[in-house]
């Protein structure tokens, strides 16, 4: 499925309406050394989990209503929903083992 970038306008339709699969959106800025760590990680994760995981960026500089919706008060932060809920918050850098674990029983791999 790729990672696709979503925004305040978008951000209903491609995460809270998403009824198939779990949406992980990762809440970065450009300028967050830490979200650059992470960044492959969650490509990583996502082409681990394509066949049962959708993944979206949001940019919170670009798009500060969705991230004040959500209280993102500290980037990175990962919010995995379903069925338009959030169901598990991951905050900071992770290698990707604690970060798949956070999540792992949230997700199955397929």
């Amino acid at each position: 499925m790729g990672i696709a970038a979503v925004t305040d306008e978008s951000f209903e339709k491609e995460v809270l309406e998403e009824k198939e699969f779990p949406v992980l959106v990762d809440f970065w800025a450009e300028w967050c050394g830490p979200c650059r760590m992470l960044a492959p990680v969650i490509e990583s994760l996502s082409e681990k989990l394509k066949n049962s995981l959708k993944v979206r960026k949001l940019d919170t500089d670009a798009n500060p209503e969705t991230a004040q919706t959500y209280q993102i008060t500290g980037i990175p932060c990962c919010i995995l929903f379903q069925n338009g809920k959030e169901i598990k918050r991951v905050i900071g850098y992770k290698p990707q083992a604690a970060f798949e674990a956070e999540l792992a029983s949230f997700l199955k791999e397929t």
